[in-house]
């Protein structure tokens, strides 16, 4: 059985959780439940959703992007920046926010494969602040509402209330199902967390691999880029600071990755998003103080690397056992 497939007894569990604060918020407020509320949750959790597929392919790898949210962020504003200085064609505006996402996805794996940078915290942290500062520059640290509507169309739009972009996350989502079990590259993906040196010395290029991973991340933080647009209808280069990517970090080890890799499914990770998504829509609800909602968060993700340590903790038991029958 590979570890892929451990993971996922704890998805019955991620379930319970997700029912269990639904019938919480469905009690203590009664909009909860209302088609506007759910469709709302379900916009919020689109572009979290995008951001999570590029942080888990990382994870799997025993890796981390710590830049899809300023990446995002820097799509938007360069998308912005080329709007307002006169380009009206949105197709075109989308092509070069994805080429540049997934640019500074390929520059991220780059720093970890072939500079040897020890660790990808570091060079994804550093460009992080890198894209925030870019973010900023290239919109002079103003707000751009500019867009074409063909840029908006994919976070704006909703076919009888329902939003596209979430419809769009569904498609994607059993589409890298599908790349990830069935294909060699997604079971190399797997191999390469589980055991990077083993799989070097099978035949298989983890460079290569790891450089892939950070890449789609790149081009996943460009998409989430365009639904923010959407959703909004600006972009500022100021929410490059904003936690996007411990959102999407806690989503993936909520669904059952993990920060040793090889694990992590598309089908959890969905869970956890719409776990968050679920939580902060709460809040708003409650109209609980953003101060508490910091430290609710924050517990949230201790708790889902606690969990994840518990998980490593409990499979090294049972391999233990089993070594010893």
């Amino acid at each position: 059985m590979t570890k892929k497939k451990k993971g996922s007894g704890f998805q019955l569990g991620t379930i319970l959780a997700l029912v269990i604060m639904c019938l919480f918020l469905a009690i203590s407020n009664k909009n909860f439940y209302s088609y506007s509320n759910l469709m709302s949750i379900l916009k919020q959790t689109a572009f979290n959703a995008f951001l999570a597929v590029g942080m888990l392919l990382c994870l799997i790898t025993a890796g981390i992007d710590l830049s899809v949210g300023a990446n995002a962020v820097f799509c938007a504003c360069l998308m912005g920046a080329l709007a307002k200085a006169g380009m009206s064609s949105g197709i075109v505006l989308m092509i070069i926010g994805i080429v540049a996402g997934g640019v500074v996805g390929f520059i991220n794996g780059t720093l970890l494969t072939r500079l040897h940078l020890p660790h990808p915290f570091v060079s994804t942290l550093g460009m992080k602040n890198v894209l925030w500062g870019l973010a900023l520059l290239v919109t002079g640290s103003q707000m751009i509402n500019v867009f074409p509507a063909s840029v908006q169309w994919l976070g704006l739009t909703t076919i009888g209330g329902f939003p596209v972009s979430f419809i769009v996350v569904i498609v994607l989502y059993v589409v890298m199902h599908i790349f990830l079990s069935k294909t060699a590259l997604g079971r190399s993906i797997y191999c390469a967390g589980g055991n990077m040196e083993a799989t070097r010395l099978s035949g298989i290029n983890t460079a290569n691999v790891l450089t892939f991973c950070y890449t789609m991340s790149g081009i996943m933080a460009a998409l989430a880029g365009i639904v923010s647009v959407g959703r909004s209808g600006i972009c500022n280069g100021a929410n490059a600071t904003q936690p996007y990517d411990t959102d999407a970090i806690a989503a993936c080890i909520i669904g059952g990755a993990s920060f040793t890799g090889g694990k992590g499914t598309m089908f959890g990770t969905m869970l956890g998003c719409l776990i968050i998504s679920v939580l902060r829509n709460g809040f708003t609800l409650l109209s609980i103080d953003s101060a508490v909602q910091n430290i609710v968060l924050g517990l949230v993700i201790i708790l889902a690397v606690l969990m994840d340590v518990i998980r490593a903790q409990m499979e090294a038991k049972r391999r233990r056992l089993a070594a010893a029958k």
